[in-house]
């Protein structure tokens, strides 16, 4: 019978046995604490996505008034191109047209014209 193992080693051998399961449930109870639960994955998905959806909807709200303002701006600048033409055609007609006129006045009485 020496093929065989005395009782001491059978009890050697389960406790050593015994021994490596704890020490393996430590293992998997520590890698099970650092996974996440599907509720919190799916939890936190919802909120990146909700993050996502104002962040996008904040820099559409700032694209939008940047356009706007623009518009605005261009609007101004083409307000101010159109009265700077209107101020020169009433220069033209209030201050210039007279002057020449009386010139041209002064050019035919001068010649004889208006006699």
């Amino acid at each position: 019978m020496p093929d065989e193992p005395t009782l001491g080693e059978v009890v050697r051998r389960l406790e050593a046995v015994h021994q490596d399961l704890k020490e393996d449930f430590r293992d998997v109870a520590g890698r099970l604490d650092g996974k996440v639960s599907i509720e919190r994955y799916q939890y936190e998905k919802e909120a990146a996505a909700e993050r996502e959806r104002l962040l996008t909807e904040r820099v559409r709200a700032i694209e939008e008034a940047r356009a706007k303002e623009q518009e605005e701006k261009q609007r101004a600048e083409q307000q101010l191109a159109d009265r700077r033409a209107a101020d020169r055609r009433l220069i033209f007609s209030a201050l210039i047209a007279p002057v020449l006129m009386l010139l041209l006045t002064l050019y035919l009485t001068s010649r004889g014209a208006g006699a």
